[in-house]
């Protein structure tokens, strides 16, 4: 949608992170544009079975970092915009289970 944009095909409104994109920084933020705290991002993840011995996951994790930061992917992930997270493994998981609790706290009010 980028590159649409920057060709003048389509405009873009806003951009829906909590910070301007790096592929369009002349495109504001949902917040910037008025709808102030508004942030929906994706994330993309792996899952493995409940139980799964621990070698196997550090394993996983490692050869999964390689693929990553490989060169190639990185420059394919910064034309999209996309952005990895600093950390990988159970610390992730456990932020997303933390973000999740939060949500259904709120939305239970």
């Amino acid at each position: 949608m980028a590159a649409n944009a920057r060709a003048g095909r389509v405009k873009a409104l806003a951009s829906s992170g909590q910070t301007r994109s790096p592929v369009t920084p002349d495109v504001p933020t949902v917040s910037e544009a008025g709808v102030p705290g508004y942030e929906a991002t994706i994330w993309l993840g792996l899952m493995a079975p409940a139980g799964t011995p621990r070698p196997i996951l550090e394993k996983l994790n490692v050869e999964i970092n390689k693929v990553v930061n490989a060169p190639e992917v990185k420059e394919a992930w910064a034309k999209q915009g996309a952005v990895r997270w600093p950390d990988a493994g159970a610390s992730t998981i456990l932020r997303r289970t933390s973000h999740d609790c939060e949500l259904r706290a709120l939305n239970s009010r």
